[in-house]
């Protein structure tokens, strides 16, 4: 609410019930007709059963001063008290009206989303890790450098929007406590009006009515019939007050509803303020100390992989290298298996040698015994060539 409502209302505020007649009581002559009023309602003991003794005093001695023959009285009868409530209305309609966190709601709307927008970095492995990794970081502390700003820009904007909502939840107990006053003032109009009402068709206006019916003169009966409409013109006035008093009525609680919005949106503020705010700020140093550790953490599992494999392969290369070592200096110059084939060749070598050799001789006994057998029939031919010459 801003200076000049507070000033306005200030104005308006007062400390008890004021009950003023509009201007100087005039007298004027009784008159005839209307019946006798209802019994007091149950709703105008409860009314007059809120009063303090001094109050009842004050409503009792303002009754008295009520004269219902003056018209202008019956029409401005609590007229004040209406009006102080109707501004006040108006005045607790414009604090209401000027009300607007929307900004600081549309703010933290989009600095939530910017903030689950930094988790949304992309993952692709760990080739060039450690370049990819110092550009990502610088984004991170980017991103987290530019929330930074939103977040105070924020803290800024709350902070002045509580101290705002604290004013208005103590202005609206000042408001509650006027509401109150001019409740209990309107009441005190309304059941002033009423006793004297009373009063008026009980006493008045019978007496009013008598006179005319006694006198038989045209002035008396307008006189009773005057004041007959007269209290009927009040009764309607005090009818129209006590719907002014029912707004007044159903205003306390909507000015305690508002109180209450205030109350709790200056809370939430609050905890905004010393809890949330805070967290925010605490999650982006933890989340820049994360990624350090984290990326430093790859760059040491890479540089450990590479290690491994290295120690692996080279392990490997160095079993199978002591192995076939250590395989060749078990052998001798020539394996056993190669003697042994090269011994069974040899013996088979041997066999078919002494075969070829064996049947060389056998051809030879026969080729000695054929030529034996040609030589003897040569020679038998010989014989027999010189026995035909002789």
């Amino acid at each position: 609410m801003g200076n000049d409502m507070e000033e306005e209302l200030k104005k308006m505020e007062i400390s008890m019930p004021e009950l003023v007649l509009p201007g100087e009581e005039a007298s004027a002559p009784p008159v005839p007709e209307t019946p006798k009023p209802a019994a007091a309602e149950q709703e105008t003991a409860d009314m007059m059963a809120s009063l303090t003794p001094q109050e009842r005093k004050m409503v009792e001695d303002f009754a008295e001063k009520i004269n219902l023959t003056d018209s202008n009285l019956v029409l401005q009868y609590g007229a004040g008290a209406q009006k102080k409530i109707a501004d006040f209305s108006d005045t607790a309609l414009e604090h209401i009206k000027t009300k607007d966190l929307g900004e600081v709601g549309q703010m933290l709307t989009d600095l939530v989303g910017e903030l689950k927008g930094m988790d949304e970095e992309e993952e692709k492995g760990f080739l060039g890790i450690f370049k990819k990794n110092t550009n990502k970081l610088s984004n991170i502390k980017a991103k987290y450098e530019k929330a930074e700003v939103n977040v105070n820009r924020v803290s800024k904007m709350l902070e002045g929007h509580q101290v705002q909502l604290l004013k208005d939840v103590a202005m609206m107990d000042r408001m509650y406590e006027m509401n109150l006053v001019y409740l209990k003032e309107l009441s005190m109009y309304i059941l002033a009006g009423k006793k004297k009402l009373n009063e008026v068709r009980e006493q008045d206006l019978p007496a009013a009515l008598k006179k005319a019916e006694e006198s038989g003169l045209p002035e008396d009966t307008q006189a009773a019939s005057d004041l007959a409409n007269l209290c009927d013109r009040f009764d309607k006035k005090l009818h129209d007050l006590e719907l002014t008093r029912m707004v007044s009525l159903q205003m306390a609680p909507q000015i305690r509803l508002v109180q209450n919005n205030d109350t709790v949106m200056s809370e939430k503020i609050q905890s905004t303020l010393v809890n949330t705010i805070p967290l925010w700020k605490t999650q982006m140093v933890i989340a820049v100390g994360l990624n350090h550790s984290t990326e430093a953490a790859r760059a040491q599992k890479q540089v450990s992989d590479t290690t491994n494999e290295l120690l692996k392969k080279n392990a490997e290369m160095l079993k199978l290298a002591t192995v076939e070592t250590a395989r060749e200096s078990e052998r001798g110059i020539v394996d056993i298996e190669t003697l042994k084939t090269t011994n069974q060749t040899l013996i088979t070598t041997l066999d078919d040698v002494m075969k070829i050799q064996e049947e060389g001789r056998q051809k030879r006994r026969e080729a000695e015994k054929e030529l034996n057998r040609i030589e003897g029939e040569l020679r038998q031919k010989l014989l027999d060539l010189s026995k035909a010459k002789q």
